[in-house]
Parts: C-alpha cells; structure tokens; sequence
C-alpha cells in the first residue's frame, strides 16, 4: 500500500505474511508447542502474555463450564436444531444464541463488579460502607445483585470456593474481588439470607475482573469454555437417529378453548 493511503482496516491482534502468522507479535511457529492454548487465548484476547499463574487461571477458566447437559436451554436448542438441521454449526450457533442475561454469560455480573467497583475506589468509603450504601439503593429500587443465589447450593457454592482457592494460589486475587465479596456480606445482612451463596459464575466474573477482561470478553470466553461440551452434545444428538425433536403433547398444556370461527366472523361484521 502506498505510503499516506488510508488503511480500511487497523488491527493488532494477527498478521499472515509470508513466513509465518504473527499473534499479537509473536510467530505462530514459535508460540505453537511453546505455549499452551489458555496462555495463547490470553495472549490473543489481552494483547500480552500472561504470566504463569495467569496462564494457569485462564485454563481454570477454560474448564470451568464444560458442560451444562440438559439443564441449560442452549443444549436443548443445540440439540432440537440439529434434529432438523444436522449440521454441527447450526447446533453450536444455537447454543450460542442462547447465552444471556439468564443463563450461562457472566457479562451482566462482570459489568456490575466492574462499575460498582470503580464507583467504590472514587467514593473514599470504606469497603463496607460503600458496600452497605450500595446493597441499600438497590433493594430500594428492588434491583437484583447478579451473580448470587443458586438453586441448589445453600451457605456455601463448592465450585466458587474452588475458584477462590485457585485465584489466590495463582496470584491473580484482588481488590476488585474483595469488594464483590464485601457486596455479598452486605446483601447477606440487609437480607438476613445467610444461605445466599456467591457462585460459580459471580466468582468467575470478578476474578475475570481482576484479570482485566471486559464483561463483553467474559461472555465470549464463557462460550469457549462451553465448547467441548457442546460438540459431544450436538454428536451424540447427529449419531441418535432422532428426527424433529418435539415437545409430546402429555408435556404441554393447550389454555385457549375451541373456538366457533363462523359465529366470530359474524359478530365483527364479516360478510
């Protein structure tokens, strides 16, 4: 390209020349065999690599979903779509489709511990403080705090616990994390709810936070980890045999009462 000509596209994440791709800089050659999947994945997402214990938490990270089964709504609809559709994408674009505000993605909480955790260190309140103030605006405007509450687990989530564990063996625990768990103390207490765990997913989300990742990183990174679980789900549902899944009737419940269509016409005016 001639020198002074506008580029259409400016990038900094990868480069094809002639010898080698270049990630973020690095040759690929290089990286491949040198450096494991989860640090390249750093390395790709953040633009830097990432230190051991970093490496080691982006693979915690990576392996912390897996798979749902049939208790989240994006492998039921994998699998209902490539009853239709056999094709592997459409499955996994289904899956994906279905990650949200409600299930699997943590970027709502990631946004929430993100934003509230800037607004804290700008405030000059204690942690507690800020902590208590905040919990009380929201219950007055009757807002949920994501990332707390499970349907199972009670006082304690194990896998959030785990999480914990491995953020700090790996050196990647923080302020930021302190003060969602400050956040969850005082929701404890404003409540009275002692049993209301932080869980698997609000711990995923503020440690992502210390990490440095965007709520919009998170969500994608939450899919990654989804992946192999959704493949052996969208296999075994191509290998079944079975065609248009459907909901049996016994499952469903029809509320709208038959109907006289000619009586109905006649009364709105219908010749």
């Amino acid at each position: 390209m001639p020198k002074g000509t506008p580029s259409h596209w400016v990038t900094g994440v990868s480069e094809i020349s002639e010898s080698d791709i270049f990630i973020r800089g690095y040759a690929m050659n290089e990286l491949v065999g040198t450096v494991p999947f989860s640090a390249i994945t750093y390395l790709l997402i953040r633009g830097e690599l990432p230190t051991p214990g970093q490496a080691r938490m982006m693979d915690v990270i990576l392996s912390s979903i897996l798979d749902y089964g049939l208790q989240k709504s994006g492998t039921v609809a994998a699998r209902a779509v490539v009853s239709v559709n056999p094709v592997m994408t459409a499955g996994l674009g289904a899956a994906v489709l279905a990650a949200g505000e409600y299930a699997l993605s943590p970027e709502d909480t990631g946004r929430f511990i993100a934003e509230t955790f800037a607004n804290w260190q700008a405030s000059g309140k204690s942690k507690e403080e800020a902590a208590t103030a905040l919990v009380s605006e929201l219950r007055a405007a009757r807002k949920r705090v994501p990332g707390f509450g499970h349907q199972v687990f009670r006082y304690v989530d194990p896998r959030s616990q785990r999480l914990k564990a491995l953020a700090k063996e790996q050196g990647v625990w923080g302020e930021a994390i302190e003060w969602y768990e400050a956040v969850h103390k005082a929701f404890q207490d404003a409540t009275n709810k002692p049993e209301l765990v932080l869980n698997d997913v609000g711990m995923l989300a503020a440690i992502m936070v210390q990490m440095g990742f965007t709520p919009q990183e998170m969500c994608g990174l939450a899919l990654l980890s989804t992946m192999p679980g959704l493949i052996a789900h969208v296999s075994e549902e191509l290998q079944s045999g079975i065609r248009n899944r459907l909901i049996p009737d016994s499952h469903v419940e029809y509320e709208t009462p038959r109907r006289d269509l000619a009586g109905e016409l006649a009364k709105l005016g219908w010749q």
